[in-house]
């Protein structure tokens, strides 16, 4: 392999890589359907709403949120702190990554939880804002 490709190989490896990390917003921020304030305002997200990049330009980060909508956002605008919304009608948050282990508390819909981590099996570690954490299923959120 010639170094061209070489390098152009690692060039679409690393975009690829950084396009998966997920940001959440850090305080309310309009988005907009392109990467100018002169844009189609879409609609406002709320904090901690987490968005999946896609791809990252000067000022500006083009963005999926959990329904699959497409946006762009002011980089200001996000944080590299990690949150998840639940995607189920609810998820029990439980005191171990153990579906028999006690439940913590109850998660509705669209609630924003603090990633603190995955844990393997198919559970990951979150946090409530009041400061409560544990564990829910991986299926049970987007973001993670």
């Amino acid at each position: 392999m010639n170094k061209l490709a070489a390098a152009l190989l690692l060039f679409v490896a690393c975009h690829t890589a950084a396009a998966s990390e997920y940001v959440s917003v850090a305080d309310p921020a309009i988005l907009y359907d392109a990467n100018s304030l002169k844009a189609k305002k879409l609609f406002v997200a709320t904090r901690y709403l987490p968005l999946k990049k896609i791809v990252e330009l000067e000022g500006w980060l083009k963005a999926r949120d959990s329904s699959g909508a497409v946006f762009w956002i002011e980089k200001r605008n996000v944080s590299d702190k990690r949150y998840v919304v639940v995607t189920a009608a609810t998820a029990s948050v439980r005191s171990t990554w153990d579906n028999n282990s006690p439940v913590v508390f109850t998660a509705p819909r669209q609630l924003g939880l603090e990633w603190l981590g995955n844990v393997g099996a198919g559970w990951v570690k979150v946090r409530h804002r009041d400061g409560e954490s544990g564990y829910l299923k991986s299926s049970e959120v987007w973001g993670e």
